[in-house]
């Protein structure tokens, strides 16, 4: 039965691919909202039997590769972490089937939206399930591939065409430090078997590689290769790039990707290997400063962003950091519960954004809406929920976890963790709220409360979403405001053993308790910056002449915003110092010098160009003239006698001159 939360969303998805075109429709759509529904129905089952009675479950179907020391079973692990994963990823995703029936029921492509949505499902199911790293691999490729299919589904579309591409070549960087992760992995344990490896990592504490005479150590270097390729999936700093661009695809793909599947796999391979975090004390300092970077970058720059899904995608990658940042403090289980609120308040903002473009006929710049509150009430509520969820405003979801990894990092600096780094990295947190609170409110205001700035030829069409993309949305308000407090103290409660095996944090790395003791004043930082955020942008936008009169001669603050918008140069940066060489490299050394030069002329045109002068040179031989024929039938025949047939062999010297008189005769005659 575990088994079958797998293997349905794989069967709707080859049913609805192969058979798209009899089913149609309808078919597709029931298919696969049915099996992934009965597929989030099994994961509460097994989130209440696995999470909460605390049975960990292992299933080996059988042996996948044996060769040497390498021994590889298709197996499943479903302990604690895997239970809460696959809560996150089939509720989303079947919460985004539903959606999707009525949000893309006039494109005649559903059943292979769906096929793809189904592929996409599975391939994360098999990726939080796997007990090793070659089949967890397999499920981290298989969402590369997935994204890339529905990020470019509408492929006659230039845009979609180019963003699909950048996804999948920015998360080769990350593959490629992944797969130097295995390789490492397998190496220092000679297995890529969880239960092994896990086992064995408090022995190789102290083990180090030589490299060029250089210690380094094992457990660190394997850490920052597993690390490379969380950047990618999960778009840290350097490698996010990809993230704003794949809003080209559907608007529930932009949910599904963003709030339980391909982004939240980085975070989940690094609370994964907890156990080797924890005895590579510089990975922990990398993480903590990486994750706190990309989350005041990615807010800062969603601040000036126009575009109504890409200020919620950046404020996806912002809220990555944040996770990755806790994981550098060893809060694994606070990063997890962290993820999984994030899920519910980020599906909830994107699938809202989705209603609004479709009532605003597919329109996406902020400025060109406004007073929508007027004609889209209930999502207008509920896109104000998701918001304050995201800001951390008290007592919703976002609240009980976004805040606490800040707590985590002010006491980090005092405890027994003594981390120097804590406070700069907390510092920077601090100062992401109040970016998150501005772009928040700023997309609240020029979507829903500004004055309106929609065509004419659209207002007549305005309209609120249908009842079956409203109730996808319910759902996720309630979840966006009551789930954090719910299962608050399941997951991070002082006492709780819900992570059990699953996760593992040194006992002198754990500040949790000092954290619930913190100065008061201390744990209201976060709301009053957030406060302050809110007050900013509403003064902004209510008095919006004195603050262009105060800033319109500041170069400075013209060049900064330009700056931000234009997502800190980035693309432009990669394009011309590493785009741009590589294809410079590839045209003069690989095309020019390799392909139309050595490899061509000993190749096909070599050959092409042989043929004919060998040809030419045989037909020059046929003269005509009988006496070059009779000649060569007796050349012929004395090389035979002389070369072949036994007792005819003159001394060495003698036939040498005799087939040197043959020569010249061929010249001559």
């Amino acid at each position: 039965m575990y088994l079958l939360i797998i293997i349905l969303p794989l069967f709707s998805a080859i049913i609805s691919g192969l058979a798209g075109r009899w089913i149609g429709y309808y078919g597709s759509s029931l298919l696969s909202s049915t099996c992934i529904l009965f597929s989030m129905l099994l994961s509460f089952f097994i989130f209440y039997e696995v999470g909460l009675s605390g049975l960990p479950c292992f299933i080996t179907l059988f042996s996948w590769i044996n060769s040497g020391t390498l021994l590889i079973n298709w197996g499943f692990l479903f302990d604690g972490l895997t239970s809460v994963m696959l809560i996150v990823v089939t509720v989303v995703s079947s919460l985004v089937h539903i959606y999707s029936i009525k949000y893309m029921e006039e494109d005649p492509h559903v059943p292979r939206f769906m096929a793809y949505l189904g592929i996409f499902t599975f391939f994360m199911l098999v990726l939080v399930t796997s007990d090793n790293l070659v089949q967890l691999f397999l499920g981290w490729e298989g969402v590369g591939l997935a994204s890339y299919l529905l990020i470019n589904f509408w492929h006659t579309r230039l845009a979609a065409n180019q963003s699909a591409i950048k996804a999948l070549l920015v998360n080769r960087i990350g593959d490629f430090g992944l797969i130097l992760g295995i390789l490492t992995t397998f190496y220092t344990f000679h297995s890529v078997e969880y239960s092994t490896i896990f086992a064995c990592t408090s022995l190789f504490s102290n083990y180090y590689f030589s490299i060029l005479g250089i210690k380094i150590h094992s457990l660190s270097l394997i850490t920052i290769f597993l690390f490379i390729g969380a950047i990618g999936k999960s778009a840290q700093l350097g490698l996010h790039t990809w993230l704003p661009d794949a809003m080209e695809g559907p608007t529930p793909v932009s949910a599904l990707i963003h709030a339980a599947t391909m982004v939240t796999a980085g975070v989940f391979l690094m609370i994964r290997f907890s156990v080797f975090l924890e005895y590579a004390p510089f990975s922990l300092f990398i993480l903590t400063i990486f994750g706190s970077l990309t989350a005041l970058f990615a807010a800062m720059t969603g601040t000036f962003q126009n575009d109504l899904k890409r200020v919620i995608a950046y404020s996806t990658c912002s809220q990555l950091g944040y996770m990755i940042f806790a994981c550098g403090l060893s809060s694994y289980h606070v990063s997890i519960f962290h993820l999984a609120n994030h899920a519910f308040f980020k599906a909830l903002l994107f699938l809202s954004a989705g209603s609004v473009i479709h009532a605003v006929s597919d329109e996406q710049d902020m400025r060109r809406m406004g007073s929508l509150v007027l004609f889209l009430p209930i999502t207008y509520s509920l896109m104000l929920a998701g918001s304050l969820a995201l800001i951390g405003f008290p007592f919703l979801t976002g609240f009980y976890s976004k805040d606490f990894i800040l707590e985590l990092s002010q006491v980090s600096s005092y405890t027994n963790l003594n981390l120097s780094y804590a406070p700069f990295a907390c510092w920077l947190g601090t100062i992401s709220v109040f970016f998150t609170a501005f772009y928040s409110f700023r997309l609240i205001y020029l979507t829903f409360l500004n004055n309106s700035n929609i065509v004419r030829t659209k207002l007549s069409v305005l309209h609120e979403s249908s009842l079956l993309m409203l109730l996808p949305l319910m759902l996720l308000g309630l979840g966006s405001v009551f789930v954090g407090y719910l299962t608050k103290d399941i997951f991070i409660g002082l006492g709780s053993d819900f992570w059990g095996s699953s996760i593992f944090i040194l006992p002198k790395n754990s500040c949790v308790l000092e954290a619930e003791f913190l100065l008061t004043y201390i744990k209201w930082i976060p709301f009053f910056v957030s406060t302050f955020g809110i007050f900013f942008i509403s003064l902004l936008h209510i008095f919006p002449l004195f603050f262009y009169n105060n800033f319109k001669y500041n170069t400075l603050f013209y060049q900064f915003a330009f700056i931000l918008n234009k997502k800190w140069y980035w693309d432009k940066v990669y394009n011309i110092f590493l785009v741009k060489s590589l294809l410079n490299f590839g045209y003069l050394t690989s095309f020019k010098n390799l392909d139309r030069g050595f490899i061509e002329l000993f190749g096909p045109f070599g050959v092409s160009l042989l043929v004919p002068f060998l040809s030419h040179k045989v037909t020059s031989l046929q003269t005509g003239q009988l006496s070059h024929y009779i000649f060569f039938m007796v050349y012929g025949f004395l090389v035979f006698f002389t070369f072949f047939v036994p007792g005819f062999m003159l001394d060495i010297e003698f036939n040498s001159y005799l087939i040197g008189i043959f020569c010249i005769l061929f010249v001559f005659v």
